[in-house]
């Protein structure tokens, strides 16, 4: 027997399900509806359950906005979508609980994230638009963490990664491993660990006493990852990434990245800048404005190519009898002007050198063009008024090339011309 009860019960399920389809608007109409009509049979029931359906409907915007950005301490990091500061955010507000921080764990007041299999790190800076999260150690001992990382089970990977081998060698022996920076936390006064990623310190260490400990893979910064690292202490963050979501250019818009709903890991981006300009019509000034400006920038290349080419044409014109008569007569100049005519060099005086080798100048003991020491019976010559001697060969062939003394520098032009004008 079919009661009045199941008859108005299952024809508000259906009316309540057609309405939700349609919108929020209806929402409140039938929320309104049984409020009046049903409250007496229903006991609040249907309107309970009307105003959770409602509530399923609410725009991903609603749902983004009541997730406001938080922070543990001053100095830490803000903490918004993708993560989640628990148990203060809605889960709503992080995306999944890989994303999840805490304001300190084992008596650390920090931020930290918890790694499935590697334990609690602190959480030095989180760079949304990048992607990327700096992790540490809380107890200061990075180093002895690396050697346990494990990022299965996380949304993260390294940045960047750096292979190191970590040596544990004889304290006693530690000055001849001076160039390498040893790790404080894991060494004692017996033994000094060392971490490396040069080969060739590797080679080294191994074949020294140095105990080969593990070689892992560390994620590091893209300066350190690009050296040719010989040593390092390893104290530095470890740089993390997550490929997903995906909120970087969200953020670089300024906007707000989020889920669209509980039951979805889509994402959405709300209160972005968006471009003054469409995109389609970004692509069409850029190549409506793109042809004519390279067809331009060709044209005045070919233009200023023209011209050279031209200049170089005309100069190729120029006839080669022109060119060497005007390079004979610089040249004849340049003769007539530097050196002497063969008889101002034949009426220089001569000697011949007796025994003793006496000359005008006593500090003329040698010829200061050939360098070599006069010898008896050699001719020289003698340069008057400044009595300066050569070789009769050496300054015969210097006069036929310049005007001046060699020593003195005097123009020879300048003396003659005295000599004639003061008989």
């Amino acid at each position: 027997m079919v009661t009045w009860k199941k008859i108005e019960n299952d024809y508000v399920t259906l009316w309540v399900h057609s309405q939700l389809q349609k919108g929020i608007g209806y929402c409140f109409k039938l929320q309104h509806q049984t409020n009046s009509s049903f409250r007496q049979k229903t006991n609040g029931f249907y309107k309970n359950n009307i105003i959770l359906s409602c509530s399923s409907l609410l725009t991903p915007t609603t749902i983004t906005a009541s997730c406001t950005n938080a922070v543990c301490r001053h100095g830490d990091p803000i903490i918004r979508f993708p993560f989640r500061l628990k148990p203060h955010q809605l889960k709503s507000c992080g995306y999944d609980k890989g994303f999840d921080l805490a304001c300190g764990s084992n008596g650390v007041n920090r931020t930290t994230i918890t790694l499935p299999f590697s334990g609690d790190f602190t959480v030095e800076m989180i760079d949304y638009a990048a992607q990327e999260i700096w992790i540490n150690d809380p107890h200061n001992c990075l180093p002895k963490r690396i050697l346990t990382l494990n990022l299965s089970a996380t949304p993260f990977a390294g940045v960047y990664a750096r292979r190191f081998t970590f040596f544990n060698c004889l304290t006693s022996e530690y000055l001849r491993f001076r160039p390498l920076n040893p790790i404080t936390c894991l060494s004692d006064k017996n033994n000094t660990v060392f971490a490396t990623a040069s080969p060739r310190v590797v080679n080294y260490l191994l074949s020294q006493s140095c105990r080969e400990m593990k070689t892992v893979e560390v994620p590091v910064r893209w300066p350190f990852y690009e050296q040719a690292v010989s040593y390092s202490e390893l104290s530095d963050n470890l740089w993390l990434t997550w490929r997903v979501p995906r909120c970087g250019r969200c953020e670089i818009r300024g906007g707000k990245c989020g889920i669209k709903s509980d039951s979805s890991r889509e994402t959405i981006c709300s209160d972005a800048h968006k471009p003054a300009i469409p995109r389609k019509a970004r692509y069409a000034i850029a190549i409506g404005a793109g042809i004519p400006g390279t067809l331009i920038i060709f044209g005045l290349f070919c233009f200023v190519y023209s011209k050279i080419n031209s200049c170089i044409k005309r100069r190729r014109l120029v006839p080669h009898s022109e060119i060497n008569g005007t390079q004979a007569h610089s040249l004849q100049s340049s003769i007539m002007i530097t050196g002497l005519d063969a008889p101002t060099i034949e009426s220089y005086p001569k000697i011949v050198l007796g025994e003793s080798k006496r000359l005008p100048k006593i500090d003329d003991a040698t010829c200061s063009i050939c360098l070599s020491e006069y010898e008896p019976k050699e001719t020289l010559k003698t340069i008057p008024p400044c009595q300066h001697c050569f070789h009769a060969d050496c300054i015969d062939e210097w006069l036929k090339l310049n005007g001046t003394c060699p020593v003195c520098r005097n123009p020879l032009e300048q003396i003659l011309s005295s000599e004639n004008n003061n008989p």
